[in-house]
């Protein structure tokens, strides 16, 4: 089957570009040659394409899947979208660094298709919801419930640690609405995905759930990465190739794996 071969080469792809840019990364800590360099901001504008191949190879899976026309085509579509808007975000945030030569702002234009990334996976994950049949659990109690008190969970933790005597700056309202959105669209998304997992039991088979697993990993690490973004760049300061991107990277990573295992689980019900 050609799109066996087809997924089986690509992961092994994946993995390569992976274990690539982590050795260039713990290359880079090691040798220190400094926040800004160019050696740095080159890693940086670099690994986002796991995340351009991500969204490509998800197109064609939604393909696969049966497109736009199938519930799961497109909730594949939808993840793809999103990788799209990270790929295009750190594109973006690129194109400040070495044609306007300053340091990333935030907020920027970079965050248009970042923050879209957030409404894409909410989607996403709705319609996975129904493709996966989870959408009827969803609405038993504790599903409903667990669907809340993670997402609330996720927020009291960003609080504590980020938005606790956070000084509203009123003459950035982007900043503020950008500050409180990503992590209260990343809880959301990474509630739902989880709520999505618990309330699969027994459904299919149980094969969805295996790969919902993965996905769920990868959109927590997004939520880390994206956490992790906003504290340094209020605290600290975002640089180059520092520990928010590889933990972004980790995410792109592990999205690609998600993709793959959920194109394994559209095999394996064709052939119930």
């Amino acid at each position: 089957m050609i799109g066996r071969k087809i997924s089986t080469v690509y992961a092994k792809f994946v993995l390569f570009l992976f274990t690539l840019f982590s050795a260039w990364w713990i290359f880079l800590q090691i040798k220190s040659y400094g926040e800004y360099s160019i050696q740095n901001q080159i890693f940086s504008s670099s690994y986002g394409v796991l995340a351009l191949l991500g969204g490509v190879y998800g197109f064609w899976l939604g393909k696969k899947w049966g497109g736009i026309q199938s519930i799961m085509g497109k909730s594949l579509t939808l993840f793809s979208f999103g990788l799209l808007g990270q790929f295009l975000g750190q594109l973006t945030y690129s194109f400040y660094v070495y044609y306007f030569k300053i340091e990333v702002p935030y907020p920027s234009y970079g965050d248009i298709p970042y923050f879209s990334t957030i409404i894409f996976y909410i989607a996403g994950l709705i319609y996975l919801a129904r493709a996966s049949g989870s959408i009827f659990n969803l609405r038993k109690l504790k599903n409903q419930l667990l669907a809340a008190v993670i997402p609330l969970t996720l927020l009291l933790v960003s609080y504590f640690l980020f938005l606790k005597g956070y000084e509203f700056d009123w003459s950035n309202p982007v900043k503020i609405g950008l500050d409180f959105g990503y992590p209260l669209g990343d809880a959301i998304y990474v509630g739902l995905a989880l709520a999505i997992f618990f309330s699969s039991t027994g459904i299919l088979g149980g094969i969805m759930k295996s790969k919902i697993w993965l996905l769920i990993f990868a959109l927590f690490l997004q939520f880390v990465g994206d956490f992790s973004f906003l504290y340094l760049s209020y605290y600290v300061k975002v640089t180059p190739a520092g520990i928010n991107d590889f933990i972004v990277m980790t995410a792109y990573f592990f999205m690609n794996i998600a993709l793959i295992g959920l194109y394994k689980a559209h095999i394996e019900i064709s052939d119930l």
